[in-house]
């Protein structure tokens, strides 16, 4: 049988090339502080204005800045979405596209109320209905109505569930002539402070984290 030595040197040596990686030399408090003042920051950015918030849906969801659709407000009420009519969202015989109807009354339905509940909260879709009626040749609008008092929601500073009544019409170009409704939609969306989603991921993680037990000594006589 062979044996083979290795010195103290050529041991220290190898230590000192494997390095651990960022996350694992900070402390976790600290990265996740500086995660949590990254996406606070892009949050109020993604809300300031057009500009800012088609870059922030290049980057984290491209279909609705490719799609073009952008918010305005219609009444004090009631806000809309115009959907434009481009290649990207017609289908083969030069028609809106069904499902580029039906995709972006969730991202305009989330656009509007993650617009006022601000970059603080996260907003999900729960349910969604759509209701087609008539082919669209047009750029689409999108007329959207609250069943809730978001804002009266948002004072009680806890989770709550909004409903978003939808009307989408096709926009015309003759004037004098009205939009032409072609679909109805209704979105539910679940909006969750971040604060307390954070305390919910804490106490999940303390729930699974295993029972750290002391060893028992044995003894003998």
């Amino acid at each position: 049988m062979s044996t083979i030595q290795v010195s103290t040197d050529e041991v220290k040596v190898a230590t000192r090339r494997v390095e651990r990686p960022i996350s694992a030399r900070l402390p976790i408090g600290r990265l996740s502080r500086w995660y949590d003042k990254i996406e606070a920051f892009v949050s109020r950015l993604s809300v300031r204005d057009n500009f800012w918030q088609r870059v922030c849906s290049l980057i984290w969801l491209p279909y609705a800045f490719f799609s073009g659709i952008r918010i305005k407000q219609i009444s004090a009420e009631t806000y809309g979405a115009i959907l434009p009519f481009r290649r990207f969202n017609r289908n083969w015989y030069r028609a809106m596209a069904g499902g580029a109807l039906l995709a972006n009354s969730e991202i305009a339905g989330g656009m509007y109320v993650f617009g006022i509940c601000g970059g603080d909260y996260t907003v999900v879709c729960k349910h969604l209905e759509y209701t087609f009626l008539r082919p669209c040749f047009g750029p689409a609008v999108y007329r959207m109505t609250p069943r809730e008092n978001v804002r009266k929601l948002l004072a009680e500073a806890g989770e709550f569930n909004v409903t978003l009544d939808m009307e989408i019409l096709q926009q015309v170009s003759t004037p004098g002539e009205r939009d032409k409704r072609v679909g109805r939609s209704q979105a539910t969306f679940h909006v969750t402070p971040k604060s307390q989603q954070k305390l919910k991921n804490a106490r999940k993680k303390g729930a699974a984290r295993p029972a750290l037990t002391a060893p028992h000594e044995t003894g003998g006589e």
